[in-house]
């Protein structure tokens, strides 16, 4: 079951001006950070309320934590993907199975939360996250 959205998700070239104008300018606050091996900081989570959150990565960091292109950044192409809160994830994905919708498998993500994807048909990427307790979304850093 849908219970809210969870976050937004951007990707950016200039990490530090996002931290600045997000937490400087705007008065958010930085729930937690997702670090790479090398514990270097490339993903951000700013606090909106109830649980729900502006996520930002450092696109060229990301890429190479997950994979994917390093694209160039215009105006209008560093959104990547939104996420809705969900209980009950595996009947969830069950319920939408039936449905005719392709769901990928639930795995568990680096910020301790399950989490599975599908697509609209225009193809953009929804991703499906269930919070546990370990979850930084409710834990922080």
């Amino acid at each position: 079951m849908i219970r809210q959205l969870a976050h937004l998700n951007f990707v950016t070239n200039n990490l530090d001006k996002i931290i600045g104008f997000y937490v400087n300018k705007l008065g958010l606050k930085v729930k937690f950070t997702l670090s790479n091996k090398e514990g270097q900081p490339f993903g951000y989570y700013f606090e909106c309320g109830q649980s729900t959150f502006l996520e930002f990565f450092d696109q060229t960091l990301a890429a190479e934590e997950w994979g994917g292109e390093v694209r160039e950044l215009t105006q209008g192409t560093r959104y990547q993907h939104f996420c809705l809160e969900v209980t009950g994830l595996d009947e969830y994905c069950q319920k939408l199975r039936n449905r005719g919708v392709e769901v990928t498998e639930i795995t568990l993500g680096m910020d301790n939360s399950r989490q599975a994807w599908v697509a609209d048909p225009d193809g953009n990427e929804i991703e499906l996250m269930e919070y546990g307790p370990d979850s930084l979304q409710l834990t922080g850093n």
